[in-house]
């Protein structure tokens, strides 16, 4: 008898609970912190902006410029936030998880971000990516976060492949932040990610 194979990680529920977080996104807090200390709330999305293009054409093996350049490259061709910034991010996002859906996806190899990288990889990376941004976002403005154990135990195996210090230089994430026992799998994965599962913003004079 043979064991089936893993089904593969639906990005999904990721996606929409990042869609779900737009609408309560209000434009003037665009300048306000996120747990991600290079990026202001703007910054967030377009990040996001740029990702969810990115690792779409990722999972279509259509690379390009978008898939081309690294993400923090001053050449990197982000789409500017504009009034509809939440439709198209929404309508993205979506296009992200169906483009991952295709088993072939994951087969072979892809770029993003300028590296070349099994298709298998970057799914997880993509998800990881949508999935820790999300929660940024959330942390942000104040929102819930509805993240999925599934989704969350992704980042977790790819995040805990290179959590020693060494590893990580270079990479974006910072030194692993302990959580203690029997936290969630989502404060896992951040914690892995280098941020504080308890990060909050600072208080507003205005609010």
């Amino acid at each position: 008898m043979t064991n089936s194979p893993a089904p593969l990680p639906d990005l999904g529920p990721a996606t929409r609970a990042v869609a779900a977080l737009l609408e309560g996104v209000d434009d003037s807090r665009f300048a306000d912190p996120t747990p991600c200390e290079d990026y202001r709330v703007a910054d967030l999305l377009h990040h996001l902006m740029g990702l969810t293009l990115a690792f779409r054409d990722a999972a279509r093996k259509d690379l390009g410029p978008l898939t081309a350049t690294d993400p923090a490259s001053p050449d990197a061709p982000v789409p500017s936030l504009g009034p509809d910034w939440r439709e198209r991010l929404r309508a993205q996002l979506t296009e992200l998880a169906e483009a991952w859906r295709d088993p072939g996806a994951w087969e072979g190899e892809t770029q993003a971000g300028g590296i070349t990288l099994p298709g298998a990889i970057a799914g997880q990376v993509a998800l990881n990516e949508v999935l820790l941004h999300g929660w940024d976002l959330a942390r942000a403005t104040g929102q819930p976060y509805a993240a999925d154990e599934a989704s969350a135990e992704v980042s977790i195996a790819l995040l805990a492949a290179d959590a020693d210090d060494a590893a990580r230089e270079g990479t974006g994430f910072g030194r692993v932040v302990p959580v203690p026992d029997g936290a969630s799998p989502l404060d896992r994965a951040v914690g892995l990610s280098g941020r504080h599962p308890g990060w909050a913003p600072p208080r507003r004079a205005d609010a």
